[in-house]
């Protein structure tokens, strides 16, 4: 059954309206009408909802709702140094069906891209669509909020934000002594915020890794091979997913 977000408080009465691009997609692609049936979330709850009126806006009501949890147990939030092209649309989409909370671009060192305001806020418009479309794919009841780019020093400030901040660095990966990402999971149950931070295609530079030491970040390894800026990502997120589910 499809899904849809919409926002404000649960209404009183039951009855809730849903209008542009969702209400064209329920009338125009999906040929919904009057009284058919689709789920609508509303402030993390998911309802079983009846279609009241179907013309510009669609009107419905409010019914049963959808028990079952769907949302990962511990807040995962991603900070990805930019990177070129469109991988970012990727990881916004992929990370959310894996259960991502929030995504922080930012402008690292070696980021080749770099975004003014104006370039930040069409960027950010189309990464949120894309994280929405993804959430009601994916079942969930929470769409994952696109931060706008911030600096080097702005992630830093960020992360008082969090319980705790793990870093995926290469230079673990190279190490013998690495820290295994499955031991670094396994201290994070007592957390309910968790921060991810990966580098941009370059990697993060030697100076930034010694500012996010110095502020209390975890430094761990995501195995022996180098991943890719979009993969690195994803392979931490269903690691949670299968250690936390």
């Amino acid at each position: 059954m499809q899904r849809y977000f919409i926002g404000g408080d649960i209404p009183e009465d039951g009855i809730a309206t849903i209008t542009g691009d969702d209400a064209h997609h329920i009338l125009k692609v999906m040929r919904q009408k009057a009284g058919e049936e689709l789920v609508v979330v509303v402030q993390g709850t998911a309802f079983r909802s009846e279609i009241v009126e179907a013309e510009m806006d669609v009107s419905i009501r409010l019914g049963d709702r959808l028990e079952g949890t769907v949302e990962l147990p511990v807040d995962v939030t991603i900070a990805c140094g930019l990177p070129k092209g469109d991988k970012l649309e990727l990881i916004s989409q992929k990370a959310t069906e894996l259960g991502m909370y929030g995504l922080i671009p930012f402008a690292a060192e070696r980021s080749i891209v770099r975004w003014d305001d104006k370039k930040s806020t069409k960027k950010v418009e189309r990464l949120q669509k894309i994280a929405k479309e993804a959430a009601e794919q994916a079942h969930r009841t929470q769409v994952p909020v696109i931060h706008n780019a911030v600096s080097f020093k702005g992630l830093l400030a960020e992360m008082a934000d969090y319980d705790a901040v793990v870093i995926a660095y290469e230079e673990e990966a190279r190490s013998e002594r690495r820290m295994r990402f499955a031991e670094t999971v396994k201290s994070l149950y007592n957390k309910g915020s968790i921060l991810l931070v990966f580098g941009p295609e370059g990697g993060l530079s030697e100076q930034e890794a010694t500012a996010l030491s110095a502020a209390g970040a975890l430094f761990t390894s995501l195995g022996p091979r180098i991943l890719r800026t979009e993969t690195a990502p994803l392979y931490a997120l269903a690691a949670i997913s299968y250690e936390f589910e």
